[in-house]
């Protein structure tokens, strides 16, 4: 199968001139070999490089460039497929657009298109090389630092915060998760994750239950969850909870229900959010509408969780306007790395910054991953590398310290 693949890198500061050229003609070497194109753009800081060929060939080059410690901030920015290839069988051809006019480059590789394959700037590679060419985008390439550039330690003083259960016949319990903003080195929220009593994730838990009891069971779940989060002594942070959205539809005044559980923990209903998945349908709009406009009335903020790993969000967005947004660890994964990831979530960034909607990251693991995103603008983050959940806790914070 015939695949092309672009990239684009930063190339280290300490690689001279020579081994770029050096690089070029071993690559041209074995892209002839493989039978795959390569056409080498450098602007003298970044690379943009095209490969062309068998999909099994192109892959395990790509491999082994990102393994290459020459470059760093490797981001792939499109992999497509094709009948026939763009370009001729080149092998690899360097284009320095220091010592060339962007016109000429831009002819200079149009000219390589193959007579079977007329290129023209529709064809999404092209329009990918005219606009590196043209640093149209060149606001969007964050210079992330090299790995271990930042570490990750606890406190020396942290340790878990644990409580004991309200209820030690209740069939759920609570692991809980901070939502941080790293350089202020601030929680800005607590996240009460539903388990199983042995700890097992939200989704068996809830899989497990009888679906005439899941909306139930799901709501009064959330009345647990105020408990432990009083046991625990939280003061006055900000508390997160999950609900599904047609819990507020399906349970009879399923708001005021939520509101008693909210004074019984002994909290107020401002330093409460409820998030709602947007992996769920939701029917019966309207009153799902009413509820939201209730719950909100009493103060209660309203959130979107796992942002882009479902069919339901825009939905939400667009008629119920909620305050915080949490981006799903689908789009976060390997961010640094994806282009089509990048731009989603710049244009989540534009949207939510239009709407004055507040944004978090979720599921973060890696620092390059929180690296890119600070760089884009998130500010608030929650994942593995600064704290997991701990079930009947609040787990210490791992922050970021600057080598």
């Amino acid at each position: 199968m015939l695949s092309t693949l672009i990239y684009r890198s930063h190339i280290c500061d300490d690689v001279p001139l020579k081994e770029i050229e050096e690089m070029v003609a071993s690559a041209n070497k074995k892209n002839e070999l493989f039978d795959v194109t390569g056409i080498l753009l450098f602007n003298g800081t970044h690379f943009f490089q095209l490969l062309e060929g068998p999909e099994k060939a192109v892959s395990n080059i790509y491999d082994r460039i990102y393994e290459d410690s020459r470059h760093h901030n490797i981001v792939e920015l499109m992999r497509d497929y094709a009948p026939e290839r763009r370009f001729g069988n080149l092998g690899m051809e360097l284009f320095d657009l220091r010592e060339h006019d962007r016109d000429s480059v831009l002819r200079a590789v149009l000219s390589k298109g193959t007579s079977t394959y007329q290129l023209t700037y529709d064809d999404r590679a092209l329009g990918f090389l005219r606009t590196f060419v043209e640093a149209t985008e060149k606001e969007t390439y964050y210079e992330i630092p090299l790995p271990g550039h930042w570490v990750f330690a606890r406190d020396d003083d942290a340790a878990v915060k644990t409580a004991e259960v309200p209820d030690e016949s209740a069939d759920c319990r609570f692991a809980f998760q901070p939502v941080v903003d790293p350089f202020a080195r601030e929680i800005v929220a607590l996240e009460a994750l539903i388990r199983s009593p042995e700890g097992g994730l939200s989704e068996h838990y809830l899989a497990n239950l009888p679906p005439e009891r899941l909306y139930e069971v799901d709501l009064s779940s959330k009345a647990q969850a105020f408990a432990m989060a009083k046991r625990l002594d939280i003061g006055e942070q900000t508390l997160t909870v999950n609900l599904l959205p047609m819990s507020l539809v399906m349970v009879p005044n399923a708001v005021e229900r939520l509101l008693q559980g909210i004074q019984d923990g002994g909290l107020v209903p401002e330093q409460i959010i409820v998030e709602f998945t947007e992996k769920q349908v939701i029917s019966r709009l309207d009153e799902f509408g009413a509820a939201i406009r209730q719950m909100k009335a009493a103060g209660i903020s309203l959130g979107i969780d796992d942002f882009g790993a479902g069919f339901a969000g825009l939905q939400l967005l667009t008629r119920f306007q909620p305050d915080r947004i949490k981006i799903n660890r689908s789009i976060i994964s390997d961010v640094h790395r994806s282009g089509p990831r990048q731009a989603i979530v710049h244009a989540i960034i534009r949207c939510c910054t239009s709407l004055e909607i507040g944004l978090t990251a979720s599921g973060v693991e890696k620092p390059e991953e929180w690296m890119w995103l600070e760089a884009a603008g998130i500010s608030t983050f929650q994942g593995f590398l600064f704290a997991e959940p701990v079930l009947n806790g609040i787990p210490p914070v791992a922050w970021p310290d600057n080598k």
